[in-house]
């Protein structure tokens, strides 16, 4: 598969346009000007205003347009640094991924895992919600603490296909593992927000943030 960075929407629709900001700046300055003339103008002849207020509000409209500019710059450059990570990405497309997440897909093939536990445990499970609310228990027994790998094979566990949500249950309320999944990179695109979007085999659309690592691709048998 390859990457995706079209949004259905074209460029515009990926963020905040620089050139609207430009815009915006010029018509500021523009009214800025307009009302700063109407002023000296309209000044009490015996009475006129300290010119060095005049100096003080161009000093801060130079100031203002220089924020818009720097603003309307960095706009730009975070665009255009999320197309290289989407790009950059593209080429990962075909390699493992592991995604944390508290909810997998199944499809009829095995799924690896873990998670990692604070403190020894004498009844762990993994315990899956399906669509309809029903949960299915997975006993995975006593465990020490650290690292705990596991492999949900949906054959030998009679779970049909489908999503579910996932949590680790270790008998308290305050240990809450969270889930690691392996999983295969399908596709990357970038959101119409901007953001970058990976779809992951067994997970799904997720965030670039809940990637927690790269396999790299799997061996090519001989």
């Amino acid at each position: 598969m390859q990457a995706n960075l079209s949004t259905g929407g074209g460029a515009a629709t990926r963020g905040t346009d620089p050139g609207a900001g430009l815009t915006g700046a010029a018509a500021s300055s523009d009214m800025f000007t307009k009302l700063l003339v109407a002023q000296i103008r309209n000044q009490d002849p015996l009475s006129p205003t300290d010119p060095s207020q005049f100096v003080n509000q161009l000093t801060q409209l130079s100031q203002t347009e220089s924020l818009q500019k720097l603003a309307s710059q960095s706009a730009t450059n975070a665009s255009l640094l999320q197309s290289m990570q989407a790009l950059a990405l593209g080429a990962q497309v075909g390699s493992g991924v592991s995604v944390a997440t508290d909810h997998v897909r199944l499809d009829g093939s095995a799924v690896d895992g873990r998670f990692t536990l604070a403190s020894s445990a004498s009844h762990v499970a993994l315990v899956l919600t399906d669509v309809a609310g029903q949960e299915h228990r997975i006993e995975l027994g006593t465990q020490a603490a650290g690292d705990v790998g596991f492999t949900l094979d949906p054959a030998k566990l009679g779970l049909p296909a489908g999503d579910y949500t996932m949590r680790i249950d270790t008998g308290t309320k305050t240990d809450a593992p969270e889930i690691t999944l392996d999983g295969t990179l399908e596709g990357v695109r970038v959101s119409a927000g901007g953001g970058v979007v990976l779809d992951v085999a067994h997970v799904g659309e997720t965030d670039l943030a809940a990637v927690t690592g790269f396999n790299g691709r799997p061996a090519t048998p001989n």
